[in-house]
């Protein structure tokens, strides 16, 4: 019931967002700004391939969904979903995950890229505030892009 309702609000925070892809050691890292959530979703997908550097993300996320609720964690609950890109070009539900939630996450996942990527979010993170106090750097950064 709980991830009907999270997926329901994530369509509809769809409809108010800005989607970008983020890199993170020139990996794409698909991400996406809810205005009236104020704050970013990342592709869990994406966070795991760049963490583990399995060829099959899919995979380890459904195996540590599952070791999670094993263990009693509530995280997987709270993932929701937003249509993003896929490699196909088609917009494909995807499992999402806040700043908050991915940090929990990347305990899990044993990488020596945990601690870098943590520092790239706290980059993210401090890009999105700077742009919204001066919406001219975000023109810049985009052309730089």
């Amino acid at each position: 019931m709980l991830n009907l309702q999270l997926t329901h609000q994530f369509t509809q925070l769809l409809m108010k967002k800005e989607t970008n892809i983020r890199l993170f050691e020139a990996k794409q890292i698909r991400s996406a700004w809810s205005e009236e959530e104020q704050k970013w979703y990342f592709s869990v997908i994406d966070v795991i391939e760049v963490l583990t550097g399995t060829d099959r993300p899919r995979k380890y996320w459904s195996d540590l969904k599952s070791k999670l609720f094993k263990e009693g964690s509530q995280l997987s609950e709270k993932i929701g979903q937003l249509k993003m890109v896929a490699e196909d070009g088609k917009l494909r539900d995807t499992d999402v995950a806040d700043t908050e939630q991915l940090l929990r996450l990347i305990q899990s996942i044993p990488s020596p890229k945990a601690e870098p990527f943590k520092q790239w979010l706290a980059k993210v993170g401090y890009e999105r505030m700077q742009e919204i106090s001066d919406p001219e750097q975000s023109l810049d950064r985009a052309r730089e892009n």
